[in-house]
């Protein structure tokens, strides 16, 4: 039993989920009584005096549990059994009666009934014998919630392909048939490259949720988001006491996502110090812990991305090789929203869409002249920069149209000299863009992180790699 499985016995058993009974016996005192106990006790419980009265309630309601006297009047209670399980045939029921006829008894369990309970018997008797049933009902329950975890995680999944990959290019069709292919190995490393914004989390997460791994933790660590003092107590866990704040034992990244996935984003930003002893980890699915000489073995699989061009920082001594090579086992590259445009369309129909319910403002239609505009736009945040933008325009769009206006950008075509971006460097295009995204947001550096998809810190430490000085821009 893996611990997700686990998890849905415990809230069983907790009384999250509560079982249904239903009592059917003609004296009323005595259902009366039976299903004010049971209600105590915890249970939903039902009750019926008739045989007609108590098929209309199985027919309403989702009962997991029947109490059923077999000696009802105008009924054959083992011909009611017949036709109850031959409608439901994972019902449960324990037959009571007053009478000491063992063969009815027997022959009520021939037909499915699980327990007997002679009259008069007391309240712990039909807890016990409830009690008796619950591992049944366990693994009914525990089968339907599965059920629909994995229906819920399938239209999750299909949902996020249809909200953050709806396009009509082929490059977006191949990136997804790249992703479902790889998901069918389970134990292989993936590197993902594209720029922010190009949605490489959500390619890594369908790649999880369709593995053998879906069941288990994915854990997403951005790497550039750690401050350095900390990487390795985040990735290798420590121990109680190990250095000063450590006030208790951590599992790691690595532990943590034990049978699962562990995305690492922003891989490139990880310092060189500290990549050594991450590619050792992957290598012998063991770790040690800050403070402990003891390895702990576990399982997880990598999926890896950045916006960096990885070889080229192997070639300035900045990512070791070997490490690159055990990330890099599959390959998936997501191109720019720039060099895709007629997915710009659906993307934006789709964000409209989605905005104005969550906004709960009418649904515009948009001007043709602002999708000609959006396509002439070099989007450097990609489609995450597309959806901030379309979210803002909902917000405050005033009539029953969105036009140019409604979207912050200007609607000249892009000239070569400002926007043919394949054709500069990596170390140029990243500057450039930073500098554009300052400039498009009046230089508020959260607003321009949002954009290009990064975290502040990480603006910060780029613009001081590139020695980009807000006040010195034009």
């Amino acid at each position: 039993m893996n611990a997700n499985q686990t998890d849905v016995v415990e809230s069983i058993e907790k009384k999250d989920t509560k079982i249904n009974i239903l009592i059917i016996d003609d004296e009323k005192n005595f259902t009366e009584e039976i299903q004010e106990f049971l209600e105590i006790s915890g249970y939903e419980a039902f009750s019926a005096n008739t045989a007609a009265r108590g098929m209309e309630i199985l027919n309403r309601e989702e009962i997991d549990l029947l109490i059923l006297d077999v000696r009802l009047p105008g009924c054959n209670g083992l011909d009611l059994i017949t036709d109850i399980k031959a409608k439901n045939s994972n019902l449960e029921i324990i037959v009571i009666s007053a009478h000491g006829d063992m063969d009815t008894v027997i022959n009520s369990m021939r037909l499915g009934a699980l327990d007997y309970l002679r009259k008069p018997f007391r309240h712990i008797d039909i807890q016990i014998a409830i009690q008796r049933t619950r591992k049944f009902l366990f693994l009914q329950q525990k089968l339907k919630q599965m059920e629909a975890k994995n229906s819920l995680i399938s239209s999750s999944l299909q949902d996020r392909i249809e909200r953050d990959f709806i396009g009509q290019s082929q490059q977006i069709r191949e990136v997804l048939e790249m992703a479902i292919t790889a998901s069918k190995f389970p134990d292989t490393n993936i590197l993902i490259t594209g720029e922010s914004g190009t949605g490489k989390e959500n390619i890594a997460r369908i790649i999880h949720y369709n593995s053998e791994r879906k069941d288990h933790v994915f854990c997403a660590v951005n790497s550039s988001a750690i401050t350095d003092s900390l990487l390795e107590s985040e990735f290798f866990g420590h121990k109680k006491g190990s250095f000063t704040g450590a006030i208790t034992d951590k599992k790691g990244f690595f532990e943590v996502s034990n049978k699962g996935t562990l995305f690492l984003d922003e891989i490139a930003d990880m310092p060189f110090n500290l990549q050594a002893k991450i590619l050792r980890a992957i290598e012998e699915k063991k770790i040690t812990r800050v403070g402990e000489t003891k390895q702990v073995s576990t399982d997880f699989r990598i999926i890896s991305a950045t916006n960096h061009d990885v070889e080229k920082l192997v070639g300035e001594n900045k990512f070791r090789l070997d490490l690159l090579h055990r990330l890099n086992t599959l390959h998936i590259h997501i191109p720019p929203l720039r060099q895709r445009p007629d997915d710009i369309p659906p993307l934006l129909q789709h964000f409209v869409k989605a905005f104005s319910i969550k906004l709960k403002k009418p649904l515009p239609r948009i001007d043709q002249q602002a999708i000609r505009t959006l396509k002439q736009y070099e989007f450097p945040g990609n489609v995450r920069e597309l959806k901030n933008m379309t979210e803002r325009a909902i917000i405050l769009c005033k009539g029953n149209t969105l036009g140019t206006h409604d979207f912050p950008i200007k609607s000249k075509s892009r000239s070569l000299a400002e926007t043919d971006i394949p054709q500069l460097n990596l170390k140029e295009n990243e500057k450039k863009l930073i500098r554009q995204a300052l400039k498009r947001n009046d230089f508020n550096q959260k607003a321009a992180a949002e954009s290009l998809g990064i975290t502040r810190d990480s603006l910060i430490r780029r613009m001081k790699k590139h020695e980009i000085n807000i006040h010195k821009i034009g």
